[in-house]
């Protein structure tokens, strides 16, 4: 079925605020709710990416929590923390990690507007001691309660949504898709809107075919693949 051209243009709306910028470093997070939950929050804010350094063997898995929200917000792997934080840093993020100690500050003493990727760990372990020792800041939640820690999922949101108050009220929060690499941009769009035909092009090494402006496919496929969009 051929893609609805106001569904075309809400993807793009979408990808239009989408920030290449801001991300999360997901070590051990296992359960499928929290990183279900982990994940919806980084669509609703407008995370284009999020990382993960999962346990040997396992596999991320996700539950209704995340509302499809897997689909729309890449979940990129690593074998290792340490590995995927230099990598980061690389990219030139600065790098804060929830974890107790005599250097964390105040999360709302930070300012988020600057490339950001959240590192958090499991809730039961915290981060492991090479992911912290890599980590630029680290940061807490202050707490009022007896409880002195908060679900990883509440604390990903709140660290989520105050870069993304932040980039607003600076006004450097993206509207037209001046997040994201134009190179990248095509790319996503597409993907979102032709995931099926997007695989097929992969598996065949071929580039993604042109899209017009209402987001028609400008391309004659074979029968087999035009059926699946």
């Amino acid at each position: 079925m051929p893609l609805l051209p106001r569904r075309y243009e809400r993807l793009k709306a979408v990808l239009d605020r989408r920030m290449g910028d801001l991300t999360v470093l997901l070590e051990h997070v296992d359960k499928p709710h929290n990183l279900s939950a982990i994940l919806r929050s980084c669509d609703a804010v407008g995370v284009l990416e999020a990382h993960a350094v999962c346990l040997q063997g396992r596999l991320p898995t996700f539950n209704s929590t995340a509302l499809g929200s897997q689909k729309w917000v890449p979940l990129k792997r690593h074998d290792r923390a340490d590995e995927a934080i230099a990598a980061l840093k690389a990219g030139g993020f600065r790098i804060y990690g929830t974890h107790l100690g005599a250097r964390a500050i105040d999360y709302r003493r930070c300012d988020f507007t600057g490339p950001t990727a959240f590192v958090l760990g499991a809730e039961k372990w915290g981060l492991s001691e090479a992911a912290a020792a890599q980590i630029d800041q680290a940061i807490v939640i202050p707490m009022q309660g007896m409880v002195q820690s908060l679900n990883v999922s509440v604390a990903a949101a709140t660290l989520l949504f105050e870069a993304l108050r932040q980039r607003e009220a600076r006004g450097c929060a993206p509207t037209r898709g001046e997040g994201v690499a134009p190179e990248r941009y095509g790319r996503q769009l597409f993907e979102w809107a032709y995931p099926e035909v997007a695989d097929w092009c992969r598996r065949e090494g071929r580039a993604y075919p042109q899209l017009s402006p209402e987001g028609a496919i400008l391309e004659d496929l074979p029968r087999g693949v035009r059926m699946r969009h």
